[in-house]
């Protein structure tokens, strides 16, 4: 049976217990279940590789000691020893000497909870997960991203409306061209479920660690932080699968809640990859962490303001954004003077429609920069279909074989892409006529004529997108309105 088919019929179970109530609780049970199994599954490997190894949680409370077992607790034994056992110990759990996993175990669970009521559809959820999911063998961990995919797309349907599963093929080819090494500190500030960073642990892994001590190097400069605890919960979960046994710099916080200044010197990055949550407002006050010219309640925004404040001197970044922020003016416009005069924006590929489907029809843009020296000329690189293909879906997905074209033009930075030449997909803009066109960045391929569409599929697509555009700048004019409104009162 598959992952998906597995998830799946675990989910119809729970729908048949009266304490779940819709996707997204459902999803949240799920999850700190898998995290238990899973790291049931890492303590096995830990236990093989060494003889000295004492696992942090108590005896009875080990995924193998009171779930592994078919026919073992069921009913109103198994839900009170969840509730008023399991569920207390975790979330008050201390380390054991200098072994700091019981933090991370009680990080992960301070926002969990046990919605199910039935006792024995609690216990036929934990068979279905002992027998459906074993992470010790390599395929299944392969095959963990597409129990993402899964979990998310349910997510979007539930509502929960800024979840985002970046495809891996654009996750692993930004990670690629901005090519972080052992030793520099990688940050994701939005990690979500922490695919951009399994891929920067996976590059780094296959570049530079030869020895036990460039590993642990590796586990200790790899920094996430995301806001919402179910995605938290899944980052931990997919780190440890990935081989970071303890993730505690992947935190559960908001970034954009710290005063922008407050973020030191010493706490800065050599390399940002991330897509930040787009279209979305943050809550009232964020703003007011950030300076008078660049406040605003546009998530993105905020985003791209305190990537540039992360960044060490010389450090590098690679982050998904929507057209929108290309083309849009007032404090877009003044990020974009910020992001162009302190930083070198060398390069902007921009994705085709249906990349993020089903989760949005905007398009986006992959912007890679190095602050430190202003921005001379950016290069675009419109980025295609395969052959016979008019959009991405779930059977005829993104693959990364298609970035093989970027990545046989895209040259070295070390002197300046000199050997970038323009073709009917690529061509560049001096920073004069973007600074002239008041630094839009939404510059259109020259090689191709204005063409027009009489698809009626493509129109659809491009009406959704310009209405979710339009949704977004007119949530932007009300609360400019209703700050002004307060003002004046």
């Amino acid at each position: 049976m598959s992952i998906g088919t597995t998830i799946k019929s675990i989910q119809d179970i729970m729908r048949k217990d009266v304490g779940v109530d819709g996707d997204a609780q459902r999803i949240g049970q799920l999850v700190w279940m898998l995290f238990l199994k899973i790291y049931d599954d890492r303590e096995s490997e830990w236990e093989l590789l060494d003889d000295g190894f004492k696992s942090v949680l108590p005896k009875h409370l080990r995924w193998r000691n009171w779930a592994a077992d078919p026919e073992g607790m069921t009913g109103d034994e198994l839900k009170d020893f969840i509730d008023n056992t399991l569920f207390p110990k975790l979330q008050n759990l201390s380390p054991r000497g200098d072994d700091p996993r019981g933090y991370m175990i009680r990080s992960v669970f301070e926002d969990a909870y046990n919605y199910m009521k039935s006792g024995t559809l609690i216990r036929q959820v934990i068979n279905k997960i002992q027998a459906g999911v074993d992470f010790n063998q390599a395929q299944q961990r392969h095959l963990f991203g597409d129990m993402y995919e899964q979990i998310l797309r349910d997510l979007q349907s539930a509502g929960n409306a800024g979840e985002f599963y970046t495809p891996r093929p654009v996750t692993e080819f930004m990670v690629r061209m901005v090519d972080p090494r052992l030793g520099e500190k990688v940050m994701d500030p939005a990690c979500g479920t922490g695919g951009f960073l399994v891929n920067a642990v996976e590059h780094i892994r296959r570049q530079d660690v030869k020895t036990a001590r460039d590993e642990k190097r590796l586990q200790a400069s790899i920094y996430g932080y995301e806001k919402k605890p179910l995605p938290h919960l899944l980052a931990t979960t997919n780190l440890i699968l990935h081989g970071i046994d303890v993730p505690l710099n992947v935190r559960h916080d908001n970034t954009l809640s710290r005063p922008l200044v407050s973020w030191g010197p010493k706490e800065r990055v050599e390399v940002v990859v991330t897509n930040p949550p787009f279209g979305g407002m943050e809550e009232d006050g964020i703003e007011n962490s950030f300076p008078a010219a660049f406040r605003t309640r546009e998530t993105a925004d905020l985003f791209m303001v305190l990537i540039m404040q992360l960044l060490k001197p010389g450090g590098r970044a690679a982050v998904v954004l929507p057209d929108g922020f290309l083309f849009g003016e007032g404090i877009k416009s003044r990020i974009k003077e910020k992001l162009l005069t302190e930083c070198n924006l060398h390069t902007v590929v921009r994705l085709p429609n249906g990349v993020f489907n089903p989760y949005t029809g905007i398009k986006t843009n992959l912007l890679f920069f190095r602050k430190g020296t202003p921005t001379r000329e950016v290069w675009f690189y419109e980025h295609q279909y395969p052959e016979g293909y008019k959009n991405y879906s779930r059977t005829r997905p993104m693959r990364i074989e298609e970035f093989d074209a970027e990545q046989a033009w895209w040259g070295s930075e070390d002197d300046g892409f000199a050997a970038r030449v323009q073709n009917e997909f690529a061509w560049k803009v001096g920073v004069e006529e973007l600074q002239a066109r008041n630094w839009n960045l939404d510059c259109k391929n020259p090689h191709v004529g204005e063409q027009v569409s009489h698809d009626p599929d493509e129109l659809l697509r491009q009406y959704d997108a310009m209405q979710g555009e339009i949704a977004d700048l007119r949530d932007q004019l009300k609360a400019v309105l209703a700050e002004a409104l307060e003002r004046q009162a």
